[in-house]
């Protein structure tokens, strides 16, 4: 009875490559393909139907990184992103790092023991230099956040333009001293949605306080706790741009503690357009992301590397941003 040593050996071929072949690795040849099938042909070779069973299991499960399915933002992308799985045969499974480098690379580990067919990154916590040798073993995609460098496919949208609108809306609506709260100024999404915000600001020479800018800030927590913060310094931000609809409901909930009335005395945009924007009291304006078919065009991307083998390309997700305008401001 042939073996897969024997398919090797007859097509000039590596056993892991002839391996590759048999459990419709992506990265291989069409040119290997047909060797090692002519091969088979040839003696007979028929694979263990079990085995490529767990295989195609494997390379049809893909791993979405998230920080914490709790933010709605996150909540809504893996909703989009498990549809679209789910519409052509695969499996999404949801790993939290909870913001924990090391657990992320533990996610990492799963692509390079063929665990799983590819990993998506929805957030980034280590740099592309700790993440890179890991690529090799499996189709990686970034969406929404990705790290400097990065030369793997990216589904993103254009965060310079959301803070560019978000901020023209402020000033159109007559302030002049704006504040800024974002994310981790490490992340590159996070830092152009923040050029964009300057650049509003540098077309109408307006003056800028470095004061008036926090960084780290994520949820309706850190909302309050940046609100507390701003009535607090001289001279004071009239707005603030926010980049979650999370800490601006924080902030709103806590200027209404303090009787600050929102806009009329200060005035708070999102970002996302979650649905707890419609929620508030008053209503929150913020800058819409087309959150759930930026996930539908990620898993898309996913799944065409697997099946077609198309490692190097590159994408953008083309979709556009757009200011809603509610009571906020």
């Amino acid at each position: 009875m042939a073996t897969i040593g024997d398919v090797a050996k007859l097509a000039g071929l590596s056993r892991a490559t002839v391996s590759r072949v048999i459990n419709n690795h992506p990265y291989v040849t069409e040119e290997k393909k047909k060797l090692v099938v002519d091969a088979m042909e040839q003696l007979g070779y028929v694979p263990n139907s079990i085995a490529q069973q767990l295989r195609r299991q494997t390379v049809t499960t893909v791993a979405v990184i998230v920080p914490r399915i709790s933010n709605p933002f996150f909540s809504l992308l893996v909703e989009a992103m498990e549809r679209e799985a789910a519409r052509q045969g695969f499996q999404l499974i949801v790993c939290q790092t909870q913001m924990d480098k090391h657990r992320e690379l533990e996610y990492l580990g799963w692509l390079r023991k063929k665990q799983i067919g590819g990993i998506i990154f929805a957030s980034t916590e280590n740099r592309w230099e700790e993440i890179k040798d890991y690529a090799s073993f499996g189709p990686v995609v970034f969406c929404n956040e990705y790290p400097d460098h990065t030369d793997v496919p990216i589904i993103g949208l254009d965060q310079f333009e959301g803070g560019y609108l978000g901020t023209r809306h402020l000033i159109e609506k007559g302030h002049r001293r704006i504040a800024y709260c974002g994310g981790s100024d490490s992340v590159t999404n996070i830092r152009e949605r923040k050029k964009g915000f300057d650049h509003a600001l540098q077309e109408e020479n307006l003056f800028f306080d470095e004061q008036w800018s926090f960084s780290g800030v994520y949820d309706s927590f850190d909302g309050q706790r940046v609100f507390r913060e701003i009535m607090k310094l001289s001279p004071r931000p009239t707005a603030v741009f926010t980049g979650s609809d999370q800490v601006a409901a924080g902030m709103i909930k806590e200027a209404r503690s303090q009787g600050v009335r929102v806009p009329d005395a200060f005035a708070v945009i999102g970002f996302d357009d979650q649905p707890i924007a419609e929620l508030m009291d008053p209503t929150i304006t913020t800058v819409y992301q087309p959150v759930e078919e930026m996930g539908r065009r990620t898993m898309e991307l996913m799944i065409r590397i697997i099946s077609e083998g198309h490692p190097s390309e590159q994408a953008s997700a083309g979709l556009s941003l757009r200011v809603v305008e509610r009571e906020s401001t």
